[in-house]
């Protein structure tokens, strides 16, 4: 079975991290994403979708120490299902993503120096060591990509 996601969108909460008893790292925050749309009688509409998203290990520390709410990210990891029940008895549950890698999407005149790619290399099995960390890459621009004008209405996605 595949069971993969990518989101992009803004953070909706600064990053928690928190240690595991076997000394891993563990970051929780959220993201939001949008999607415009025309209604049938030519209006815009939006849809806005918040996700729960869960850093492990190196990535974890990464998140917590340059992401804040509203930073905008793109994450790729895999869809999770949280099942608890409730004070009340109820059974509960939500979709929550596991992060494997991750990429800063915020402008390079941010503070936290936007741009970087991390990536998450515990492959899932976070009780195994972690391996080392890459320094991340800063994304080059070139000065000869033309502008181009594309209105969002234009864009069939």
């Amino acid at each position: 079975m595949y069971n993969r996601i990518i989101l992009v969108g803004n953070l909706t909460r600064d990053p928690e991290l928190r240690y595991m008893p076997n000394g891993g790292a563990v970051c929780t925050t959220g993201i939001a994403t949008n999607r415009k749309f025309k209604k049938q009688d030519g209006s815009q509409g939006e849809e806005v979708c918040f996700v729960d998203i869960t850093f492990f290990g190196r990535t974890a520390e990464v998140a917590n120490q340059y992401l804040r709410r509203g930073k905008k990210i793109l994450v790729e990891g895999r869809l999770k299902l949280d099942q608890w029940t409730d004070q009340n008895g109820g059974k509960r549950s939500k979709h929550s993503v596991v992060v494997d890698n991750m990429q800063m999407l915020d402008s390079k005149n941010s503070n936290d120096g936007g741009g970087h790619s991390q990536n998450n290399t515990s492959g899932g099995n976070y009780n195994a060591p972690q391996e080392s960390y890459k320094q991340p890459a800063v994304q080059q621009q070139s000065d000869n990509i033309p502008d181009i004008n594309i209105d969002e209405d234009e864009i069939p996605f």
